[in-house]
């Protein structure tokens, strides 16, 4: 019934992906396929899983060493007789079998530092899997919107190319009616050809920022696939808001898993400094044995070899004891270890003000870029409104003969050149925005 439930939610998944992958993605299902297939991301979670057992062990290593062994020789020639302790010169067979057992009750708590060594360590290497996971997550988003970008440059050149070919086919009209010259026609043309041949590069680089979003996905069917839309399209209503870079720090501060992941290491460090501490103390351990033997040279009164399951009784010995052991003098090489151990910790909390440093930095910059680039938006919304409504004139006057097409084409291109840019001002400001909000603590692409 399990595997039968199993094979059930493969197909569907398989049907899910595939009807998904005939339709229009999302940024959060491009990012969420992303965080299954990426295999980047399975090194790390991999590295994770190492730690994890690797925590585990050291919780194992408190419990008690039990070995067991047993031996059969065959003594040929001159030998001591194990039983007797004669020197004897008969070939004789004998075997013997011995439990072993022992627990350290002392080491200097070289065990319980190691246990909070390796969990500081694992939960450094789930948190680095979850830095990776943002990057990849920043990564997906900065293709889709590249993507999305792309389709609107199209949409533009488009336009462009319906706004050429109008007027390609009116001076058409007006020199079969005698209103044009045939060089008008030339002009109109050459018009049209170059707005189709920066449509077709647009959609040329269209596919491009396709591919390379795919390939962050690690997508394998490419075919048909498509982002969605915008869903809001009333432009930024929300983000002309002040910012401050010290505050947008100290949200990052306290869950960024990149800082968290070097404030493990960094307590990892700390407790190895402990743990090489505890070879400077004396180490006990208690042990207990238990062992018995079948001699063939063990003989009753009257010279017959006594039993084996008689001898397995009467040869057992048992041993329990105490070890003490008291470091005196290792050619200084616990010393030299405790000071690498310090050393490392030094450069551990050096690192972590490293990354501090660099995430303040990049968040003062996204402040920077963010206030910028608010004004380049606002610049270039009004900037494509004057444009607009220029060429919407020359247009009119171009129809009416009042200007030329070169001057028609120069309104055109100004207009073209506004609505790039706008658009490319637009996205960088969406970015920039989720980035900032990212480090504000907010949910973006709901990653576990």
């Amino acid at each position: 019934m399990a595997l039968k439930l199993k094979a059930f939610l493969l197909l569907l998944s398989f049907f899910t992906l595939k009807v998904q992958a005939q339709g229009s993605w999302s940024l959060e299902e491009c990012v969420a396929y992303a965080m299954v297939h990426n295999l980047e991301v399975k090194d790390y979670e991999y590295v994770s899983q190492s730690g994890k057992e690797n925590y585990r062990q050291s919780v194992r290593n408190l419990l008690p060493r039990i070995d067991a062994s047993t031996g059969y020789n065959i003594n040929y020639g001159r030998s001591t007789d194990p039983f007797t302790n004669d020197v004897v010169t008969n070939e004789f067979f004998s075997n013997g079998y011995s439990l072993n057992s022992s627990i350290d009750l002392f080491q200097g708590f070289l065990k319980i530092n190691a246990i909070k060594t390796s969990r500081f360590i694992y939960e450094a290497s789930l948190q680095e899997t979850m830095q990776q996971k943002y990057l990849l997550a920043f990564r997906v988003m900065r293709a889709f919107y590249d993507v999305r970008f792309f389709e609107e440059l199209v949409e533009v050149g488009k336009g462009q190319e319906e706004v050429s070919q109008a007027n390609y086919d009116l001076v058409k009209r007006q020199i079969e009616l005698g209103l044009k010259a045939g060089a008008d026609l030339y002009e109109s043309e050459s018009l049209l050809l170059s707005d189709q041949l920066n449509l077709t590069q647009s959609e040329n680089k269209l596919e491009i920022a396709k591919l390379q979003l795919m390939q962050a996905m690690n997508l394998e069917d490419r075919e048909n696939f498509s982002i969605e839309g915008k869903k809001n399209e009333t432009g930024f209503q929300m983000i002309f808001q002040a910012i401050h870079t010290d505050s947008i720090y100290q949200q990052a501060e306290s869950f960024l898993p990149l800082l968290k992941a070097q404030e493990f290491r960094v307590n990892a460090a700390k407790k190895q400094v402990d743990v090489s501490r505890a070879y400077l103390y004396p180490s006990l351990s208690l042990y207990a044995n238990i062992g018995t033997g079948y001699f063939q040279t063990t003989r009753d009164t009257i010279g017959n070899t006594i039993e084996f399951r008689n001898q397995i009784r009467d040869n057992t010995y048992r041993v329990v004891g105490l070890s003490l052991n008291i470091p005196i003098s290792r050619g200084w090489s616990t010393r030299s270890q405790i000071k690498q151990s310090k050393i490392e910790l030094k450069r551990t909390e050096n690192n972590l003000e490293i990354q501090k440093q660099e995430v303040y930095n990049d968040i003062q910059q996204l402040v920077v870029e963010n206030k910028a680039l608010k004004n380049e938006y606002r610049q270039s919304l009004q900037k494509v409104k004057a444009q607009e409504l220029t060429f919407t004139i020359a247009q009119r006057r171009y129809e009416k003969g009042l200007i030329s097409i070169l001057e028609l084409t120069s309104a055109k291109n100004l207009f073209s050149a506004a609505q790039n840019e706008n658009l490319e001002v637009g996205l960088r400001l969406e970015v920039n925005n989720s980035t900032i909000d990212f480090y504000r603590g907010l949910s973006l692409f709901n990653i576990q």
